[in-house]
């Protein structure tokens, strides 16, 4: 066993060239070319790119944009020098970064720039979100975000959108976590993070200009393993709640529409819920309430299931949560059956911190049985893109729930 554990300690040696070059044609046969390099760290005198890839088996190298430009139909790509997770400033780090690690930096930082007016928390681990929250404060935002899903961000990478305060860094070492990223570290807080020897601690500066990537797009590349490409700009979900739509549908000539109009309160967490899943693996259904996720369900092939994984996590979670709160112990170590008693009726109750929540879909919902499982739970508004020859059923649950329901008329897949 000891022999195996080295594997993910070691640095794979990769014969990656240390610069590249893509090069496109247009229509009109004019060239544009992209010139990148190999992202290098030295790290106790050592080196070295990533560590390896997805697996400790897999060579890796990470590139950053240093030159050239891309215009293809009409959208122009990122510009060189912005940077982000392909540049990160690494102030602590017990070994070189792992692809996973940058991805999931990354991935944060997509969800994280559609809040840079109040303190956010974006915790993600395999590159999905296990907690996104705002707060009033720094401390406040991370707290939520983390006891969204205390148990699955264990070994996650946290990114905040301030400067790391002392307060919100204890908070951070009470747990543990692979990486912490921010643009900027007050003092004191690197003597405090030291103490976690292998921490991978990233400071970008420019996640105090993340607004000004809302809206830009770059090309998206995805290698088939025939050796083909597919190319595709990337996402860009719509985020003025101003333009999406009150949910109607027309079906054997009758009209349906929704009866109520989600509130002030339910538009900004139907809104926060939408921005959060753009950076949610599909099939992704996904619960907020007051600015932070309750439930996040991902990765599922049909969406009633997606939308029951959501909804169980949301109880197991609070569970947890409920039992580390009062009795500083996590819930499947905790034996105490009075205990467990007084957990489990406060979650019924509460019907798993789902009352009162929004819910989210990344697209429509082909029957109403994925809808009903939100609205059963007390969820007061749904947001979906809409489309489904079914709208007219999942009108109709809403209106039965008395839950009101909007139209992005956009579909948020990922994959």
């Amino acid at each position: 066993m000891s022999d195996i554990s080295r594997i993910y300690s070691t640095i794979n040696s990769d014969s990656f060239p240390s610069q590249m070059e893509i090069s496109l044609y247009d229509d009109q046969a004019k060239r544009q070319t992209l010139f990148y390099e190999k992202v290098v760290w030295n790290i106790e005198g050592e080196v070295k790119g990533l560590r390896y890839g997805e697996n400790p088996d897999q060579p890796a190298a990470l590139y950053r944009l240093i030159n050239g430009n891309l215009t293809l139909g009409g959208v122009t790509s990122i510009q060189p020098g912005r940077y982000l997770a392909s540049d990160v400033e690494l102030l602590q780090s017990g070994k070189h970064p792992g692809k996973t690690n940058i991805t999931d930096v990354d991935n944060s930082l997509n969800i994280l720039r559609y809040f840079t007016d109040t303190p956010a928390t974006v915790i993600v681990k395999h590159n999905n979100p296990c907690g996104v929250a705002k707060g009033a404060s720094l401390w406040e935002s991370y707290t939520k975000a983390l006891m969204a899903d205390r148990v699955a961000a264990f070994g996650g990478a946290v990114s905040v959108n301030r400067e790391l305060d002392q307060e919100t860094a204890e908070a951070i070492c009470d747990s543990y976590c692979e990486v912490v990223t921010a643009p900027e570290f007050s003092p004191g807080v690197m003597k405090l993070f030291s103490q976690k020897k292998n921490l991978r601690v990233m400071r970008i500066q420019n996640i105090n200009q993340l607004n000004k990537f809302v809206g830009q797009r770059f090309l998206d590349f995805k290698s088939l393993m025939d050796g083909g490409l597919v190319a595709q700009w990337s996402f860009v979900p719509e985020a003025d709640f101003d333009r999406f739509l009150p949910a109607r549908s027309e079906h054997k000539g009758q009209v349906f529409e929704v009866k109520r109009q989600p509130t002030k309160e339910e538009r900004e967490d139907l809104l926060f819920g939408w921005l959060v899943e753009s950076g949610i693996t599909s099939n992704s259904v996904i619960f907020v309430k007051n600015g932070a996720t309750v439930g996040i369900g991902t990765g599922e092939q049909d969406r009633v299931g997606v939308a029951e994984i959501a909804r169980d996590k949301a109880y197991r979670k609070l569970a947890d949560r409920l039992a580390w709160e009062r009795f500083a112990t996590p819930w499947n170590l905790l034996d105490d059956p009075e205990k467990r008693a007084e957990i489990d009726r406060d979650v019924t109750d509460s019907r798993g911190g789902l009352k009162g929540s929004v819910m989210i879909s990344d697209a429509f919902f082909p029957f109403r049985d994925g809808i009903d499982v939100g609205l059963r739970e007390g969820v007061s508004a749904v947001i979906q893109p809409g489309g489904s020859l079914r709208d007219y059923e999942v009108i109709e649950a809403c209106n039965e729930f008395d839950a009101a329901m909007v139209f992005t008329g956009q579909r948020s897949f990922k994959h």
